[in-house]
């Protein structure tokens, strides 16, 4: 579970603190992240020691889920949800979202965004492009796996179960 300003990569050469300054010397094998959250954003990030399950698991054509919870610094109309919905064209192609919505019982300047695509800032830029800014960003799911019971800035093993699933969405 990602804390702010942690930076999603082995080794930072600005000294900043990286994914793998949290599991410390708890994990022997070496290990990666699977895809980016950049600085800002928070949430569920995997590492493993699988190459080949990394890859598939960032690749879009395999669909790997992901869901995000966004707060937004204003209300969003339900027309801006539509647009969204429907794919909005940015500067790198268009933008497919699975899903897009208010989060039940909250403001209207939270939302749940379900993509599978991985591009560089994709959620801030879909809602950048509509004029918001995104002031939180977490990663709640991905692939199956949420953060549940993980508090921010904590890492655990996958279970037996969690390792055959994702190798299952995988095809692996």
């Amino acid at each position: 579970n990602k804390p702010k300003d942690v930076i999603t990569t082995t080794s930072d050469e600005k000294g900043r603190k990286t994914v793998l300054d949290l599991i410390g010397d708890r994990v022997e094998e070496r290990v990666f992240p699977v895809g980016r959250l950049d600085r800002d954003t928070t949430g569920l990030l995997l590492l493993t020691n699988d190459g080949e399950l990394a890859q598939k698991m960032t690749h879009p054509s395999y669909k790997i889920k992901k869901i995000y919870h966004a707060t937004l610094d204003k209300s969003i109309p339900k027309e801006h949800l539509e647009k969204i919905r429907e794919g909005l064209e940015l500067e790198d192609g268009i933008a497919p979202v699975d899903e897009v919505d208010y989060i039940m019982e909250r403001p209207h300047t939270e939302v749940g965004i379900t993509i599978h695509i991985g591009r560089n800032r994709i959620v801030r830029r879909i809602f950048a492009h509509l004029g918001y800014e995104v002031l939180k960003l977490d990663r709640v799911y991905l692939g199956g796996l949420t953060k549940k019971d993980l508090p921010r800035g904590f890492v655990r093993p996958l279970s037996r179960q969690e390792v055959i699933m994702l190798k299952h969405f995988t095809g692996k």
